[in-house]
């Protein structure tokens, strides 16, 4: 991440010719919000003097209450290529929301995160670094801008044109996305059809939660420059593979070092390692209402679609909920697969940070889960549950009865964002128990 002064923007703005900026924030729901100002108030902005109505955003505060303060951090300053430049160009600052009495917001997920990220410090580590592997549909849209669930083309992994009928447009992300400042990795078609997958070099906690929001932003317009319509939802389509989000995380020390990688074990895993692998999967029902946040979540994470159900890890299993990568060294790190897109990053890190933490202070040598080598799919409940490997909910009714459960979540997202979240949640899983569905019709009108 660039490290900028005030000066340095204000510079910046006058050198590249910007005219216009977006003060963006993130609501607890994980959507992109912005308060949007000429470049003439861009120095009140950088002194922490643009007020927005926080009664206004889902989530956030009360009437009585309403007037909240951003403060922009930046270190995020980006000037956006791609947006229409006919009267100058159009740059961001990501900001932090404060409350008009000056202190930060309890219920800022970016805030959530810091104190997560200081938790860790306190225990003596540098850093955790974080990749994203996010996941995306294409689909057709009407001639009228009607949103559809057609894929864009009938390719599987790794497939080109003419099979594969959106091979320009991961292009054109991509290169935008290189434009931002990303190290693009891999980018390639996904198993589904008008699945796609571009994958960016890893960063710290906070600034790939950043990222993957900038991200996310970059591949909804370009495809729709090209007359598509991009979608994280986790599954659109029935009887095919869903959009996940893999998250990979390593923790540096102090001296730069990898603490997961340990050149003596015979699976190259330091303790720290397994405990902190063993912290989250102690947790990860309680955080699946975070990670998985939306009632479609919970219809990707079925067996026979590479989704994982069941919670274990191993080193060599893609059934596994958390998988260790063949890369060792600096490369060692844990993927957690169960994540998807339609998540808040900055919370979702927030509860994994804090499951994993948790495991390191209190997970006894013996208490440390054991990897799982078998197919899980294939094991019937029984056996599963013979090995002490349980389900993800399977559904978000029963994650918020874990996530209420869990008082790890409580102590991470603070009282504010706990509480609101429960709400929030409660009300989309009525609005779903209500509605009939096709299927519904389709099984029982005509009996």
């Amino acid at each position: 991440m660039a490290k900028y002064t005030k000066s340095d923007i204000l510079k910046k703005a006058e050198s590249e010719k910007v005219s216009y900026v977006r003060l963006q924030f993130t609501d607890i729901f994980g959507t992109i919000k912005a308060v949007e100002i000429s470049v003439s108030q861009l120095k009140d902005a950088l002194d922490n003097k643009i007020i927005f109505d926080g009664s206004s955003v889902e989530g956030f505060v009360r009437i009585k209450e309403a007037d909240m303060v951003l403060h922009p951090d930046v270190n995020t300053w980006l000037v956006l290529p791609f947006e229409d430049d006919t009267y100058g160009k159009v740059a961001r600052l990501i900001c932090d929301v404060y409350t008009s009495y000056g202190k930060p917001f309890q219920g800022d997920p970016r805030y959530i995160l810091k104190k997560q990220i200081k938790a860790m410090t306190d225990l003596g580590f540098a850093e955790l670094n974080v990749g994203f592997e996010p996941e995306f549909f294409l689909f057709k849209m009407g001639e009228e801008g009607q949103i559809s669930t057609k894929p864009v083309d009938h390719g599987s992994y790794f497939d080109l044109s003419p099979i594969d009928g959106a091979e320009y447009v991961r292009r054109d992300i991509a290169l935008e996305l290189e434009r931002l400042g990303f190290e693009i990795q891999t980018v390639h078609h996904e198993v589904a059809p008008g699945q796609e997958e571009i994958n960016f070099r890893f960063s710290g906690v906070l600034e790939a939660c950043d990222n993957v929001q900038t991200f996310k932003q970059v591949v909804k317009f370009i495809a729709r420059k090209h007359g598509y319509n991009a979608s994280f939802m986790p599954k659109p389509i029935a009887g095919i593979n869903g959009s996940g989000m893999h998250t990979n995380c390593s923790i540096r020390d102090k001296e730069g070092n990898n603490i997961f990688y340990d050149p003596n074990d015979p699976m190259k895993l330091s303790n720290i390692c397994r405990k902190w692998i063993s912290g989250i999967l102690r947790h990860s029902r309680g955080f699946a209402a975070v990670t998985n946040p939306c009632v479609n979540s919970y219809k990707r994470l079925i067996p026979g679609y590479e989704a994982p159900c069941y919670i274990c890890w191993s080193d060599a299993n893609r059934s596994a909920m958390i998988r260790i990568p063949a890369s060792r060294g600096m490369g060692t790190r844990t993927e957690l697969r169960n994540v998807d897109a339609m998540a808040n990053p900055y919370l979702a890190l927030a509860v994994i940070l804090a499951s994993g933490l948790d495991g390191i202070k209190n997970t006894k040598d013996d208490e440390i889960i054991p990897p799982v080598y078998d197919n899980i799919f294939a094991l019937t409940r029984e056996q599963r549950e013979s090995l002490g490997i349980l389900n993800m909910p399977e559904n978000l009714k029963d994650a918020m009865k874990e996530f209420r459960n869990d008082k790890l979540m409580y102590q991470t997202l603070g009282e504010h964002c706990f509480n609101k979240y429960c709400e929030a949640k409660d009300i989309e899983w009525e609005e779903y128990r209500c509605l009939i569905s096709e299927w519904e019709l389709k099984k029982y009108l005509l009996k």
